[in-house]
């Protein structure tokens, strides 16, 4: 019998009111809107998508940050809520950004315990113990418990951000874009401790990225999105090597790829990303799209499986 996914979402959304100025009326802000996805024990999801498509709302969403405003979100099959202190614990995230999420005041070891005063009531010593376990285990030293984070370079710090969401033997860790902001040798430390700690711990993975060339290497399934709707989803390998949707063809047509005798056509978007206040009508791609026929002007694709991928396209055509 096959295990229940760790994480389910339906028709997941999540809609901003925004007050008009006064020049402008009010409107509705549809963040993210209709993702649907399952997420299974061991197994990575990458969402990926230009800036402004959702994919940092939906990791909110996920992480329990914020609440949906729209569709169902479920942990383990019951609703998920920040109220229930084994969600808390079982969904962790790790932000982009390693200079701005750790707290320069406090030293590493009171930013790993805190987690654990928060959600455990383990002793002092305990805690000490676990921190020292984690530190380990993500390739830094006992010493490091004593300093601060303006000691460490951007390297190490994401390091300690990882460690930081181990605490507490979460099942699912949320990566929000967690390597964008390191060098390229550095990223593939991060990325191999990140999958060794998989492989350990079993861990599921939500990673959130517009690198394609990442996601390609690290992902089981992928989930590609596009002004707050999922256009294209599948096995990772089926979407890399035979995309659909024009715009993923769009983005995966501008990954570097490291073969000098393989010939790539490079898709150019034209045209900027719409504003979320004021999408077009019909398919939002539709202004950027090479294929776009009438009735993509005048109609929302709905999400439908098309052979081996859900794809978000009346009128797909091969690579």
């Amino acid at each position: 019998m096959t295990a229940s996914p760790l994480i389910s979402a339906s028709n997941l959304g999540r809609f901003y009111s925004v007050s008009g100025g006064m020049f402008a009326p009010s409107g509705t802000v549809k963040a993210l809107d209709g993702a649907s996805f399952t997420l299974e024990e061991g197994k990575t999801l990458a969402v990926v998508g230009e800036s402004g498509c959702g994919k940092s709302t939906l990791a909110r969403l996920v992480s329990l940050i914020e609440e949906p405003t729209a569709g169902e979100l479920l942990f383990e099959g019951e609703p998920a809520s920040a109220q229930v202190p084994e969600h808390r614990k079982l969904v962790q995230i790790v932000f982009q950004n390693p200079y701005g999420s750790l707290n320069p005041r406090h030293k590493i070891g009171t930013i790993l315990e805190e987690p654990l005063r928060l959600n455990s009531d383990l002793s002092r010593a305990e805690c000490r113990k676990r921190a020292d376990e984690i530190m380990e285990r993500v390739g830094l030293r006992p010493e490091h418990y004593d300093r601060y984070p303006h000691m460490f370079s951007g390297g190490q710090r994401q390091r300690i951000a990882i460690a930081r969401a181990l605490m507490v033997n979460p099942r699912v860790l949320v990566l929000d874009e967690p390597v964008s902001a390191l060098d390229l040798s550095i990223q593939a430390q991060v990325l191999n401790i990140l999958a060794e700690l998989q492989e350990e711990f079993n861990l599921a993975y939500l990673f959130i990225s517009h690198d394609l060339s990442v996601v390609k290497h690290i992902s089981d399934e992928v989930m590609v999105m596009y002004l707050g709707k999922v256009v294209e989803a599948g096995a990772a390998k089926t979407v890399f090597d035979n995309p659909k949707h024009p715009y993923t063809q769009a983005l995966l047509s501008a990954t570097p790829v490291a073969d000098p005798h393989r010939k790539k056509k490079r898709i150019m978007l034209q045209g900027e990303l719409p504003s979320p206040l004021n999408p077009p009508a019909g398919c939002a791609f539709n202004p950027r799209c090479r294929n776009a026929i009438e009735k993509c002007r005048a109609e929302a694709p709905a999400l439908v499986f098309d052979e081996k991928t859900e794809l978000a396209c009346f009128n797909p055509t091969p690579l």
